[in-house]
């Protein structure tokens, strides 16, 4: 996380005890000091600044993992409604049998995590690759089937400026 959110992580890790204190404890619990926010209370949202009226209003606070590059392939590829599916059904309304190699797919998943971006710019990231066709192919009668392979992917996003969107 960006932004706001490291003032609180800096809280957090202040307040959180790593150490035992008096008899070793071989069974304490490891602190992942890649996620903080895990371990974030109300005390800590407190302690940052936000005003206990607005506090009362979040009863539950809670957390989320990062997606990995196999939660961001699934999303792409497995719902009923997945992008790769809407791709392929806009494609089909024009006549034209998209397909999308699986060396494409995990490269979409790298750029989401790479970019930050998550699931929702997997939406973003598909964009830029095929906007284009999906203007151009339509009018050319010789065009049946378009396949987008990892080189094809990555010549698109080298020309972008998708890669502006880069999360601090």
């Amino acid at each position: 996380c960006g932004g706001a959110f490291d003032g609180i992580e800096r809280v957090i890790a202040k307040r959180l005890r790593t150490r035992v204190i008096g008899y070793k404890n071989e069974t304490s619990e490891s602190v992942n000091r890649d996620s903080l926010l895990k371990y974030i209370s109300h005390q800590d949202i407190k302690g940052f600044g936000l005003i206990p009226e607005l506090i009362g209003r979040l009863p539950v606070l809670t957390y989320l993992n990062p997606m990995d590059k196999e939660t961001l392939m699934r999303i792409l590829i497995e719902p009923k409604n997945s992008l790769i599916r809407q791709y392929e059904k806009l494609f089909e309304l024009e006549g034209i049998k998209l397909k999308f190699e699986t060396e494409a797919i995990e490269f979409l998943a790298e750029k989401a995590l790479e970019f930050k971006l998550g699931a929702r710019g997997l939406r973003s990231i598909c964009e830029e690759i095929l906007t284009d066709d999906m203007f151009s192919l339509p009018s050319k009668d010789d065009v049946k089937e378009l396949v987008i392979d990892l080189d094809y992917a990555h010549k698109k996003l080298l020309t972008s400026k998708i890669t502006q969107l880069r999360v601090a």
